[in-house]
């Protein structure tokens, strides 16, 4: 965006307005899971208390939630610049695994190399794998008019499977332990420790890097703003020269990149090895996770926070408050419900200033870059 002549990065004021709907929802959703709470003759200020302080009380509490929020972030990235360019990816659960074994074998199988060198050959595994994966339903989709829906979730199972096999008894890719996992990755392949003596890694510092080029490939770029066009009305971009087809079959690549890119911060950040089905449905959290952070990135790092908090957090309320921790999923439930709901006070306000600007020949108009 421009102001008077300046390129402007990053608008502070327009993305308080419109993180405004996804914090009154959270807040809703945190009143309506107390009055669940103490429905169930549980102290609700005390069950809070607990998972404020399981997911941020010391060190260790914060390096666990940003260890949960890793794999979110990536998950919920891949989830929004395909729905922003018109395309709904429910397929970054498969794209992730498939991007996880490439990493694990690239980690393990490739040697000589330098740290350095070897981490970026993983992470190119990972995206690599994940990328050519993604591109599947949209090539099916350009080609054959399939719908895309359907084809990620069926590659979903193929991804999850096929992987299960690589790593089952006499799988090509099993190791020698009694896990169905992968042989260890080498030294060399792993992300260094952010934190002594916890498991979060770098990944996170990575995560944060994609969120931040994300942003300005998608709206300080050409090719960004053609695939958003193309998402917002693809008959007009058709109009306007811009080739839909195209930008769906890319749009699903970078997607399928970023994240098959976090499953490979997985095996090198935190398993060190690839485990059959070891994701615990990142994925589809992921669009969750997506939609409360606006489909922005910088809101998808503070929501995948969020959930990594909720999902960290969860054991020590269960603990200190005698709260199941599957009340953490309903409070998850909660937010996704009061975000679907679809009332906006950032619309309220916007019409309220809008009919207060017409005197002057205003209108108000919302935009998320």
């Amino acid at each position: 965006m421009r102001n008077k002549g300046k390129l402007v990065f990053f608008d502070g004021q327009k993305a308080l307005f419109l993180l405004l709907d996804p914090v009154v929802s959270i807040l809703l959703a945190l009143a309506a899971g107390a009055v669940m709470i103490w429905a169930l003759g549980i102290d609700a200020g005390l069950a809070y208390r607990a998972l404020w302080q399981g997911a941020f009380g010391d060190a260790n509490a914060l390096a666990n939630t940003l260890l949960y929020a890793v794999p979110l972030m990536f998950m919920a990235f891949a989830f929004a610049v395909a729905y922003r360019a018109g395309v709904f990816n429910l397929g970054a659960e498969g794209q992730m695994y498939i991007g996880a074994v490439l990493a694990a074998w690239a980690g393990y199988a490739v040697t000589g190399l330098g740290h350095t060198a070897h981490i970026v050959l993983v992470l190119l595994a990972g995206a690599v794998g994940g990328g050519l994966w993604g591109a599947a339903p949209a090539v099916l989709k350009a080609k054959r008019g399939v719908n895309e829906v359907i084809t990620c979730i069926m590659l979903n199972y193929i991804a999850i499977n096929v992987t299960n096999y690589l790593v089952n008894t006499r799988g090509p890719l099993r190791g020698g332990s009694t896990l169905p996992a992968t042989p260890v990755i080498q030294d060399t392949a792993r992300l260094s420790k952010l934190i002594a003596g916890t498991r979060l890694s770098s990944g996170i510092l990575i995560a944060v890097f994609c969120g931040m080029a994300l942003y300005i490939f998608m709206w300080k770029t050409r090719a960004g703003y053609k695939l958003r066009a193309a998402g917002l009305n693809a008959q007009a971009a058709e109009c306007g020269g811009i080739p839909t087809t195209r930008c769906a079959v890319t749009t699903m690549i970078i997607a399928g990149a970023l994240a098959g890119m976090g499953g490979a911060i997985e095996i090198a950040g935190v398993h060190s090895r690839f485990y059959a089905e070891f994701s615990s449905g990142y994925g589809f959290e992921g669009i969750a996770v997506s939609m409360l952070g606006a489909n922005h990135p910088f809101g998808i790092l503070l929501s995948a926070v969020l959930f990594g908090a909720l999902k960290n957090g969860a054991s020590a309320m269960q603990i200190q408050a005698g709260a199941n921790a599957e009340l953490v999923k309903v409070l998850q439930a909660l937010v996704i419900f009061f975000i679907a709901c679809r009332w906006s006070i950032a619309k309220l306000l916007a019409y309220k200033w809008g009919a207060a600007g017409k005197d002057g020949g205003g209108e108000a108009r919302e935009e998320d870059g």
